[in-house]
């Protein structure tokens, strides 16, 4: 089996003069950094939990990687099918519900894909390879929920 490893930098930068004196004494910001690449993102908290909400928070960045994962597994079994996309855009949804003890995980996420293609005869076809693509997309293999998927797929 083959392994792949990677390598991320985070780095807090919400130390206020205090440190974690305290829950309020400290703000949530980070920067996310990958040797080699040119941008870092900002990230935060949840602003549910004193973070800021101009910046990407931990889970903003798990729903981009569900969808981006599936994006690129389904481009690539629509080229192997010969299925010309010339579009792609989705506005992934997803729930994280929150437990008394202050710890949640997510319960659902819902793919909603908009897809362009060039043949109208493909259209189904185009349909049913997000299934592959949720099979086959590394990200999540590694979920404990379903992922649900709502494409809608029209032509030029």
């Amino acid at each position: 089996m083959k392994k792949h490893n990677y390598k991320i930098k985070v780095e807090w930068t919400g130390n206020e003069g205090n440190g974690t004196l305290n829950y309020k004494s400290y703000n949530r910001n980070h920067k996310i950094i990958s040797n080699g690449k040119y941008d870092m993102i900002n990230g935060s908290s949840d602003p549910s939990f004193l973070g800021d909400k101009t910046k990407y928070n931990p889970e903003d960045l798990f729903l981009s990687s569900l969808s981006a994962c599936h994006m690129l597994w389904y481009l690539h079994l629509c080229s192997v099918h010969k299925i010309v996309v010339t579009e792609y855009l989705d506005n992934a949804t997803g729930i994280m519900e929150e437990t008394k003890d202050g710890s949640g995980k997510f319960t659902e996420v819902t793919l909603n894909p908009k897809v362009k293609i060039t043949d109208g005869n493909m259209v189904e076809k185009a349909n049913q390879l997000h299934e592959e693509a949720n099979k086959m997309c590394f990200i999540a293999n590694s979920c404990n929920f379903k992922i649900a998927h709502k494409p809608n797929t029209t032509t030029e």
